[in-house]
């Protein structure tokens, strides 16, 4: 199983012969590098969207369109593009499971908001804000997409009993490192943790070391972009 980074919170899963695209926002991306998009959707099976927000959503329809493959994620925001957009769409919702094809994702909660951007530029609701569990090659992969600390989380863990964790973690739009290591220790008992929604601007935070120190006996990853993670 393979994790790379495409920076901010987008990242391509390689996992039992399926290539995941979950959030892959490269356009405009101050830290994903524009000449290596190719190579960073080369082979893609699926997308997978938390949610509507630009940098998460932007280049979802265009990658979708030009590799023909389908996105991923609730019901509201997939169904209408796949009405206005025509892309093939599997839309579902909080608590619903999909097989990809070997690869098990859940729906899950999170504690934010969604929308993508209008005609004139406000805001357009685009459903809810969700994460997954992702299941396969014997691991399970939280993604939690952009939320603070839930205490639904622990419903996540009882159900599913992950054992990596990719946590929103850059502070001002979602938990912070302190909350996402209060989240991680409090609520599940991971083996790896890698921090996203961060570095990205100078609002976030731009190192994990406060992650790091909050979880001891874990493997907290700081990932690089376009450096693949065997786990």
């Amino acid at each position: 199983m393979k994790l790379t980074w495409l920076g901010h919170s987008g990242f391509r899963l390689e996992i039992a012969g399926l290539t995941l695209l979950i959030d892959p926002w490269m356009t405009g991306n101050p830290m994903f590098p524009a000449d290596r998009r190719d190579e960073a959707i080369q082979g893609a099976t699926h997308i997978l969207l938390t949610h509507g927000h630009g940098d998460h959503s932007t280049d979802a329809i265009p990658v979708a369109k030009e590799l023909g493959i389908p996105v991923a994620g609730t019901y509201d925001l997939i169904s209408w593009w796949q009405a206005k957009e025509g892309i093939e769409g599997i839309g579902f919702n909080k608590g619903g499971t999909v097989d990809l094809g070997g690869v098990k994702a859940t729906l899950v909660n999170a504690c934010h908001s969604s929308s993508v951007a209008g005609p004139d530029g406000a805001p357009v609701y685009a459903g809810h804000e969700a994460g997954f569990i992702i299941e396969g090659e014997g691991h399970g992969i939280y993604v939690s997409g952009d939320t603070d600390v839930m205490a639904d989380m622990k419903l996540f863990n009882d159900l599913h009993q992950p054992d990596i964790g990719i946590l929103s973690a850059g502070g001002h739009f979602t938990m912070d490192m302190k909350r996402a290591a209060y989240a991680a220790k409090t609520f599940f008992d991971f083996k790896i943790v890698i921090p996203c929604h961060y570095r990205t601007f100078p609002i976030l935070e731009q190192d994990a070391e406060v992650l790091k120190a909050g979880l001891p006996g874990v493997n907290v990853i700081e990932p690089q972009v376009m450096e693949p993670i065997e786990l």
